[in-house]
């Protein structure tokens, strides 16, 4: 998911934050459902055989995943890019006046256990939107800042929610319920039990016939309607995932299936997909997967057919009037790809640039990661005020942001390039790899967008934080992606681990970190192990994990692999992903004077001999002009003694591998290495110059330190270094300040 234009500029500081429900789970909790349950024609069977939930508190995993974790690596050769779990088979029909969708569906999932499964649980997710009881928007009121994602007013008419009109077995009708896995309120109706009629046996598959119907909100956070406007997200229920002993740290088999969270995305098996969309005929539609012919007409209304396997999950749009731009991308290993831009015709200007923007990452993320293996590429342009549509990511299919118009280097054109971008490359970090976002959000939004920043500046395109209109006074800001980072991860005061788990965290501003924190804290291991072993173990970690899930633990064990350090990978997940660690070393000062004769008694061919204070003063005064007379053209400082130039630094936090560079009024330097662990040093330099600076991290290397402000002092009061990385800041504001201006 991108950052929103505005207010979410850095989603680092202003994304949402979920709460931690502290009420003790159960897979039996009654409550009382919104809508009466479904009949029960055939009882379930008398013994419940009962498989845990996964632990509400659940984060990020330490034990590598079995080699043949989701039934092992992906190969060549196979009859599936994935190990199909799930299979759904969808006809749906949208009512545009009224915002409804009324689907049939037949979902036929594979037990992949060694135990008979007697119940399985569903995501319903627009129920999230359906009462202030919620989880979802009970967190929001306490957790929301600012302008996040999904802290919209709902107003009258503008709910959403999803109702269960029917389940059958074989003919059989299911008894469901509402359940509770991490704790929430009885008025939290995200998660469904479905008793089953007959348990489905260790390697059998299970098919269920459901109607459901679908009321869209206005939109709000990833899905809904704006004007004839329809994201159609989330919006059928699905089945949660059964995970195996091996696999993401599971000791036995357990349902992962929580709450819909505040500022918690989404998981679930891959399979394949079999959608069959009604609408009136006028509407476009754009959709994951590949379209399958053209549109069949009926009266005034058109069934656009869409089929997609080894996904995890499917969304689409519909609406009238939407234009669209295409091209065809081919790269080594990939089918050729249809890429497409669908937008309303108001925002032509950034059609060209999105669909650029979208071929460019094809080629850089299929070169560095490995080969695209779908068909297509598609990508929405939402509408004026349905910007909260944008910036969300599905297989194939993402929703990117909006403008009028596009100038070069300016904050807008970045805007337009970075969300395209990074939700393209989610369909790497959460489509194929399709890492846990509830407990472990870090493996996609924030890999991705540390990949997505490599890209950056693999194109050497700095981020302009100006508008046309600031341009022509002449203010144009400009920084590297990494630095904008570090600029947005509240480095001082990290109160979460980045492997946290999104909902339990401190503050909306904390989980935005898991974008910022985590690219910044890539950047400094890939200045520790080198780009090319950075390059090999995404590569790695790519090849071994797709369609596969992998925990942070996985990818932990790519970085060791490909490095051969396991100490320099540990310390930066024991100190950030595992911990909350500080890093802030300092110059504390500067001290530079002549080595001079000194008075006072010496020994001299074996007598004690005394030098006064004033016969000494007058000895230093004799060899100065002396020198100045055999030195006519020698500049201020330089005379007949050496300097001793002393530097104090100053460690505030944990201990990184840290360079020191000393700089002398002859224009020569000295660069030392503070390898240690010690809370402070001193370092001596005695040169012919006088020092006139001191300077930690002079290849600004090590972008995870808190404060840049003090890693450098002059022997002169001089305030370049706090200038140099204020205006950064005060850029980084000004970017702000004009997006602001725009809302």
């Amino acid at each position: 998911m991108r950052r929103m234009a505005a207010s979410e500029v850095m989603r680092g500081v202003l994304s949402c934050l979920i709460l931690w429900a502290p009420c003790a789970w159960s897979q039996d909790t009654p409550v009382v459902p919104s809508v009466p349950a479904a009949t029960t024609s055939v009882a379930p069977p008398a013994y419940p055989i009962e498989i845990p939930f996964a632990s509400r508190d659940a984060a990020y995993v330490t034990e590598p995943s079995s080699p043949e974790a989701w039934g092992g690596p992906r190969h060549e050769g196979q009859e599936h890019l994935s190990d199909r779990v799930v299979s759904y088979r969808i006809q749906a029909r949208l009512d545009a006046q009224h915002h409804v969708v009324e689907g049939r569906q037949q979902l036929t999932w594979r037990n992949r256990s060694d135990r008979p499964v007697s119940a399985v649980f569903l995501h319903m997710y627009l129920n999230a939107f359906e009462n202030e009881g919620s989880t979802f928007l009970t967190e929001r009121r306490l957790l929301s800042e600012g302008r996040s994602r999904g802290s919209g007013d709902i107003g009258k008419g503008e709910w959403g929610y999803i109702d269960l009109s029917s389940i059958d077995q074989d003919g059989a009708s299911l008894a469901w319920r509402y359940v509770h896995p991490d704790g929430g309120a009885d008025t939290d109706h995200t998660v469904v039990r479905v008793d089953l009629a007959q348990p489905v046996a260790p390697g059998a598959s299970v098919s269920l016939d459901m109607t459901f119907r679908s009321q869209l909100p206005k939109v709000v956070s990833r899905t809904g309607y704006q004007g004839a406007f329809h994201l159609v997200a989330q919006w059928f229920p699905k089945i949660g995932v059964l995970e195996l002993p091996g696999e993401r740290g599971a000791t036995e088999p357990r349902w992962n299936v929580h709450e819909f969270h505040f500022n918690s995305e989404f998981y679930a098996d891959f399979g394949d997909y079999d959608v069959q969309l009604t609408v009136p005929k006028d509407f476009v539609v754009a959709a994951v997967g590949e379209q399958q012919g053209a549109p069949v007409v009926e009266g005034d209304q058109a069934t656009w057919h869409f089929v997609q396997g080894d996904v995890h999950d499917f969304a689409w749009m519909a609406a009238p009037g939407f234009l669209s731009r295409e091209t065809t991308w081919n790269g080594p290993g990939s089918p050729p790809v249809k890429v497409r831009v669908v937008y309303p015709p108001e925002y032509e200007a950034v059609a060209g640039p999105i669909l650029k923007a979208s071929t460019d990452s094809l080629s850089y993320f299929s070169r560095t990661l490995g080969p695209y293996p779908y068909r297509t590429v598609t990508a929405i342009v939402p509408p004026f005020h349905g910007e909260e549509a944008g910036g969300m990511e599905y297989p194939t299919f993402y929703t990117v942001d909006n403008a009028l118009r596009v100038e070069p280097k300016t904050l807008t054109e970045f805007l337009i390039d970075f969300t395209t971008i990074h939700e393209f490359g989610h369909g790497y970090f959460y489509g194929l790899l399709a890492s846990n976002e509830f407990e472990e959000p870090m493996l996609d939004e924030g890999l991705n967008e540390f990949w997505d920043d490599r890209m950056l500046r693999e194109r050497k395109q700095g981020v302009h934080l100006t508008k046309p209109f600031w341009r022509f006074f002449g203010v144009d800001p400009e920084m590297g992606p990494f630095m904008l980072e570090r600029m947005t991860a509240l480095l001082s005061h990290a109160a979460d681990p980045l492997g946290q788990n999104s909902w339990n965290r401190l503050s909306s501003a904390e989980y935005g970190t898991v974008y910022s924190r985590t690219a910044t804290a890539m950047h400094d291991l890939e200045q520790r192990l080198g780009g090319e072993v950075i390059d090999k173990a995404f590569r790695a970690y790519y090849e071994r994990w797709k369609f596969r899930h992998p925990s942070i633990a996985d990818f932990r064990q790519s970085l060791v692999e490909a490095s051969g350090k396991p100490e320099v990978v540990d310390e930066i997940f024991s100190r950030y992903v595992h911990g909350t660690a500080r890093v802030d070393d300092r110059v504390s000062d500067i001290v530079t004077e002549e080595v001079l004769p000194l008075a006072g008694m010496a020994l001299k061919d074996g007598k004690r001999v005394e030098t006064s204070p004033d016969d000494n003063e007058a000895a230093i005064e004799r060899q100065r002009k002396a020198w100045e007379a055999a030195h006519p053209s020698a500049g201020p400082g330089e005379g007949p003694f050496p300097w001793r130039t002393t530097v104090t630094v100053w460690r505030d936090g944990e201990a990184v591998p840290q360079s020191l560079k000393v700089n002398f009024a002859d224009g020569s330097s000295d660069t030392v290495a503070w390898n240690d662990g010690r809370r402070w040093a001193r370092f001596t330099f005695t040169r012919p110059a006088r020092g006139v600076s001191a300077e930690l991290d002079p290849e600004r290397r090590i972008y995870l330190d808190a404060n840049k402000l003090n890693d450098s002092r002059t022997v002169k009061a001089d305030h370049s270094a706090s200038t140099r990385w204020g205006s950064d800041f005060a850029a980084l504001l000004q970017g702000i300040y004009a997006l602001l201006g725009t809302l």
